[in-house]
């Protein structure tokens, strides 16, 4: 004979402070949490203990939660926010079942939850970015330059909200995150255009690049849009165009794109990539396509300056070559773009294949990215 399990009577509304104190504070999305966890406390189910909680309380919570209108956006509550407010009060149900011992059951688990949506493919038209720039650089450079970094480097808004400048590497065009949504590190190529955004606003040499915190930041960008009367354009809207951006460039594959951005699933991924139709006419072009597998041979090698006799020199660790000697470092930078356009001229025109550039030191100002076109 099995003994019964004794149940310990708790309020919805206590666990979830329970859960907000003891596990959601670790989650590298705490605060989205802290805002679900909230939202549910102010339900009538939050009244309940957690073992009298039925799956038609769950379902009526859903049905409730779906016809209300939010007070930020003036639209009725998405299916995909109340998809997240379910899968959170069922994650702290499987927990209190095994650890607290307040409930025996979950009754979220059988709840038919709201259908997800398609996601978003909103795209930044030219003109609305003309007009945003030209906006966030009359209220604060600052704001101007997050919003090239997000269209430059696809990366999300608490990544570049976050960064250092230890951790910014402009000599050698890369920007390093510790860690980052998906729980790891990585480290994100800067176009020419991004490096030149923080050049002009490179600051000290350590300590935060920006300024703005998450609710700061969020505030500054509803009130330009606002003002610019720009409707149904979120942030994240532009990590969904930049992403669009790298795969229309016709020179970079899923994988290197997912390198890029830090997406590990290739499905997702693929929700971004909502081409425009004329990039994609030339594509149809099959000389401009070949061509741009031609381009795709010249690109950029890290090499190391070294001090020789007669002045200083480049040395391409990958390809073994070390160019002439010449008297400044601009000199060397330049004829060492032009030897290592000539070694994959040499390379492709014998139909050999060069190593592929290989990793170098971050913030080492003996290294540099040739670039040979």
């Amino acid at each position: 004979m099995t003994v019964k399990q004794r149940i310990r009577k708790m309020a919805l509304s206590k666990a979830l402070d329970k859960y907000c104190r003891t596990v959601s504070v670790h989650k590298r999305g705490h605060l989205q949490e802290f805002y679900r966890i909230n939202v549910i406390k102010r339900s009538s189910l939050a009244e309940k203990n957690m073992d009298e909680i039925t799956s038609v309380d769950i379902a009526c919570y859903r049905d409730i939660r779906l016809s209300t209108v939010s007070d930020r956006t003036g639209r009725p509550v998405s299916a995909n926010t109340v998809r997240l407010e379910m899968a959170l009060l069922s994650a702290i149900y499987n927990l209190a079942r095994i650890e607290w011992g307040t409930c025996t059951h979950n009754p979220v688990e059988y709840v038919r939850k709201p259908q997800a949506s398609s996601g978003r493919t909103r795209r930044l038209t030219s003109v609305e970015e003309r007009r945003i720039v030209r906006a966030l650089r009359a209220r604060n450079p600052e704001l101007a330059v997050i919003f090239t970094l997000a269209l430059e480097t696809a990366m999300r808004q608490g990544e570049i909200l976050s960064l250092r400048w230890e951790h910014v590497d402009l000599h050698l065009g890369i920007a390093h995150l510790p860690m980052t949504k998906n729980g790891t590190a990585r480290d994100v190529p800067l176009s020419f255009k991004a490096r030149q955004a923080l050049k002009e606003f490179a600051g000290s040499f350590s300590g935060p690049v920006f300024s703005y915190t998450s609710n700061g930041f969020k505030s500054a960008w509803r009130s330009i849009l606002a003002g610019l009367e720009i409707e149904d354009l979120h942030f994240h809207d532009l990590r969904h165009e930049a992403v669009s951006r790298l795969f229309e460039l016709g020179t970079l594959n899923v994988m290197e794109v997912a390198a890029i951005s830090g997406h590990k699933s290739l499905n997702m991924l693929k929700r971004y990539t909502h081409l425009r139709a004329t990039q994609l006419v030339s594509k149809l072009d099959v000389r401009r396509r070949q061509a741009q597998k031609f381009v795709a041979l010249f690109i950029p090698y890290p090499a190391e300056f070294c001090d020789v006799d007669n002045g200083v020199s480049v040395h391409f660790a990958d390809l073994e070559h070390l160019t002439l000697p010449a008297s400044s470092r601009e000199e060397a930078l330049r004829l060492a773009a032009t030897d290592l356009l000539r070694i994959q001229a040499l390379a492709a025109c014998a139909g050999k294949r060069l190593p592929p550039p290989g990793v170098v030191k971050a913030n080492d100002s003996r290294w540099i990215l040739i670039r040979p076109l």
